[in-house]
């Protein structure tokens, strides 16, 4: 028995023409032979299974051919072709990348670039999966890929052409090659059916291309297996039921459920989906997919963008018709919005049936937003209040809002001398909701006649009467804005009589006593404060000089200062140390329990009074003096009151920093701080020729 080869292999092409789908690289390629402009190197990038390596092998075929065809191929029968077609060819070197990417391996090639060919014209060296070489082979190549000998050249070919450096790219003709269409595909599939003798439905061949997904060689890979599988016949269902594709028609049910507002429906569609083991996220992703072939079919310029086979077009062209476009456009947005947030979705099957719930109900959403917005010409049109004299009024129709307020309108005879007598105002709906039918009109009860020369202010109702005589006839004025509230009136009305009330007024602020008096509460009369502001010393007395600004940093504040009381001197009682120290642990524990460990931590220690009753409070930093200064008028009077001595000062003291000790960090600091106190440790390290382990 033969053995069997692949499809991808025994179909590969052989010439420029039966490449599949890049016409654009193989026609450039065929007109740089035929005018003899063949660059030094080529690179060849794109995605896997679109005919890169192939179309690197039938170049190097084509330039050593001696026998060219009027269409610029191979003849394949001069000795030239035979050895390459039997791949004992000297002049072609192929070279995987993959798996020699060292340096060591481009220079035993830019070893063999220095021997010229022993027959043909050219050496063609095609190295594939470019992209894996080491920046240190890269450079390595560069000078002989910029400067080969006249008979090299180099065919570069890679999936990746990012990881390829610029130094590479600029010295290469670049050659993109493009996802082969699903059309070509399929008709290449077709030829390889009718080849091997096998009948397969175009829905099915059709189905093959779409799932390679631009890859020729997956298609065909993926036919050989179903044709395993299905035997010569090779049909749709088996097609989907062996690659575990989601059918066309699941979707065609999801979306018939969602126009007729079916929600169990959908749901038990969605279930079925998980049963079959069908993955979510994909379910999602064809729902948009379908929805957007829905829309493209919509119009027929553009069903060509659907690829798929024509009879699953024909289904499209029908659902579409029966979809709004409304709903289509707004149910790909939720879909859309679905996919974006799946990821982020601890319950995914049902953030799914909640999208589903959405698209079923979407249908009656819009019909609702219709019947509020109609489109119907119902306009809303504006009123220039010109009637020719008539008064303008309206009464709201059936779209319109019937409980707006009407804006008022002047009728002929709003503006008229003071002899005319009173003034009529009629008011009418608002412009904008202004119909056909008439209504009566709403006389406002008469008002004094001389205010009508008062001047008018904004937002005031537009007088349509007959102009002066004296004056051409004025122009109505169209401000753009629709009043939603009664126009105030122009006339002055009677002001109302204010009744006299007594009132509770503050007449004198009390500063020193810091309450206002009331009338007829007064206070007692106190001194005028002039005697108690005549002791206080002028601002410019308490401003500190640059010179005794430093001292005066640790020193407590002036307020603070101020505020303690100042006692005569005299002879003191001795104070008791115990009781000192309980009251002032007292104090602390207190601050403690209020969570001011700052105050805490400042008076968390023993101190002690002297013969004065000074206490000299020792403390770390200056930034506990400022933290004690803070504190130190409320602190100093209860500590006076709970020791019964009110001569009690506190000095804060900033205690000097104890010296530290050498720290022995590296062991030539250890060897000498130990050879400092045992000398024969140096005297031990020169005799043996020791040295410190650094």
């Amino acid at each position: 028995m033969d053995n069997f080869v692949v499809s991808a292999r025994k179909y590969r092409p052989s010439t420029f023409r039966s490449v599949v789908g890049q016409q654009h690289v193989t026609t450039t390629l065929q007109n740089a032979i035929q005018s003899q402009h063949l660059a030094q190197a080529f690179l060849f990038c794109g995605p896997r299974g679109v005919g890169k390596t192939t179309c690197a092998r039938i170049l190097a075929k084509t330039i050593n051919c001696t026998s060219l065809s009027a269409e610029t191929e191979a003849c394949g029968t001069c000795a030239s072709c035979v050895a390459f077609q039997e791949n004992a060819s000297f002049n072609v070197h192929e070279l995987d990348a993959a798996s020699n990417n060292s340096v060591e391996d481009i220079r035993s090639l830019v070893e063999q670039v220095r021997y010229a060919p022993q027959a043909g014209k050219y050496k063609i060296y095609i190295i594939d999966e470019v992209h894996m070489l080491s920046n240190a082979a890269f450079n390595a190549f560069l000078k002989t890929l910029e400067e080969p000998p006249s008979y090299a050249i180099f065919i570069l070919a890679t999936t990746e052409r990012h990881k390829i450096i610029p130094t590479i790219l600029s010295r290469c003709q670049i050659f993109d090659f493009s996802r082969i269409k699903v059309e070509d595909m399929r008709g290449h599939l077709r030829y390889v059916a009718t080849q091997e003798g096998i009948t397969a439905e175009d829905d099915a061949l059709h189905l093959l291309a779409q799932k390679a997904d631009g890859g020729l060689r997956d298609a065909l890979s993926m036919f050989d297996q179903m044709v395993t599988f299905g035997g010569n016949n090779l049909t749709y269902k088996e097609v989907v039921q062996n690659l575990h594709i989601l059918d066309y028609d699941y979707y065609f049910r999801l979306v018939d459920s969602l126009l007729t507002e079916n929600l169990s429906a959908a749901l038990l569609l969605l279930d079925e989906v998980m049963q079959n083991g069908f993955d979510l996220h994909n379910f999602v992703v064809g729902t948009a997919e379908h929805l957007r072939g829905l829309l493209v079919c919509k119009d027929a310029v553009t069903v060509q963008l659907l690829e798929v086979s024509d009879g699953i077009k024909q289904k499209y062209v029908q659902q579409a018709q029966a979809a709004p476009l409304a709903f289509l456009l707004s149910a790909l947005n939720l879909i859309s919005q679905c996919d974006r947030e799946f990821k982020q979705a601890k319950n995914q099957r049902l953030h799914v049936e909640l999208a589903l719930m959405k698209l079923a109900y979407l249908n009656g959403a819009v019909q609702f937003v219709r019947e509020l917005n109609p489109a119907n010409g119902e306009a809303k049109k504006k009123t220039n209040g010109l009637n020719g004299g008539g008064e303008a009024s309206a009464t709201p129709g059936p779209g319109s809002n019937a409980h707006a307020q009407h804006a008022p309108v002047v009728s002929s005879a709003a503006i008229t001398p003071a002899a005319s007598g009173p003034s009529t105002v009629s008011y009418a709906a608002p412009a904008a909701y202004a119909t056909e039918s008439p209504a009566a009109p709403y006389h406002a009860a008469p008002r004094p006649a001389a205010a009508a020369a008062l001047p008018m202010p904004a937002g005031a109702p537009v007088a349509t009467g007959p102009a002066p005589a004296d004056g051409p006839e004025p122009l109505p004025v169209e401000n753009g804005v629709e009043e939603m509230h009664d126009t105030p009136s122009i006339e002055a009305d009677p002001v109302a009589a204010i009744t006299e009330r007594h009132q509770m007024r503050d007449t004198l602020p009390h500063v020193e006593i810091g309450v206002p008096s009331f009338e007829g509460i007064e206070p007692a009369p106190r001194p005028t404060p002039d005697a108690a502001f005549a002791k206080i010393p002028s601002l410019t007395s308490k401003l500190p000089s640059l010179k005794n600004m430093s001292s005066r940093a640790a020193s407590p504040s002036a307020a603070a200062v101020l505020a303690e009381p100042q006692f005569t001197s005299g002879p003191v009682a001795p104070i008791d140390a115990n009781l000192l120290q309980r009251v002032w642990q007292e104090l602390a524990e207190e601050r403690r329990a209020q969570d001011r460990m700052s105050e805490f931590w400042v008076l968390n220690r023993p101190v002690t009074a002297n013969a004065e009753h000074n206490i000299e409070l020792a403390v770390d930093n200056p930034i506990q003096v400022d933290q004690f200064n803070e504190m130190r008028v409320e602190f100093l009077s209860e500590l006076r009151r709970r020791t019964g001595h009110p001569r009690l000062t506190v000095q804060p003291m900033v205690t000097a920093a104890a010296p530290t000790a050498k720290k022995l960090y590296t062991a030539s600091d250890k060897f000498e701080y130990l050879a400092e106190r045992f000398p024969a440790l140096r005297e031990a390290k020169q005799r043996l020729g020791l040295e410190a382990d650094f």
